[in-house]
């Protein structure tokens, strides 16, 4: 399959009659998901960001605590769930909440079945670590302001778990914190 340029498809498209151009969008439609997301995004917004925010959080829920069976711990597919969120609805403040849920489902997951592995801990690290650059752009504080309580839980709720986890994670926290604070407990 050849890639068409965009001004080359703008070209093509214009050739098209209404009702061919709504046959094609219709198509595209029943043959993709995710262009069906992007079309609900464009027609009803504000309910499709709910469902699709809603759908992540299950997505992401699934790999630490099923509603049924073994935990799968597949953290990509938690990953892959909060990319896609993040893709179609463009909105910061709801990424980073599932950032931050991501990360707090995997201390709870720690707390619940013991300690895990280096390569697990570095997964939550690197997540931590991202909804924090996400916050730091923004222009004001209002984002730190919205998630500082569920960041410091996080640090609590790791004091004592292995590989140095707590110990990068308050690390982290603090020095981002110090950015918005004077005086941080």
């Amino acid at each position: 399959m050849t890639k068409i340029s965009i001004p080359e498809l703008k070209k093509q498209l214009k050739t098209y009659k209404p009702e061919e151009l709504v046959s094609i969008i219709i198509d595209c439609y029943k043959s993709s998901s995710d262009v069906k997301s992007y079309i609900h995004m464009m027609l009803e917004p504000e309910s499709t960001e709910n469902q699709l925010f809603d759908e992540a959080e299950k997505k992401i829920s699934h790999q630490f605590f099923p509603d049924r069976g073994h935990p799968k711990l597949k953290l990509a597919e938690a990953k892959k769930a909060i990319s896609e969120f993040s893709k179609l609805c463009n909105n910061q403040a709801r990424t980073i909440e599932l950032m931050i849920y991501y990360v707090e489902l995997g201390v709870s997951f720690t707390s619940s079945y013991g300690d895990i592995d280096e390569p697990f801990y570095y997964s939550m690290e690197s997540m931590y670590q991202n909804a924090l650059n996400k916050i730091r752009t923004d222009s004001g504080s209002g984002l730190y302001h919205l998630f500082r309580d569920r960041l410091k839980g996080i640090v609590r709720n790791t004091d004592g778990m292995g590989w140095g986890f707590h110990d990068q994670l308050a690390g982290m926290f603090y020095e981002f914190a110090a950015d918005y604070e004077d005086d941080i407990e």
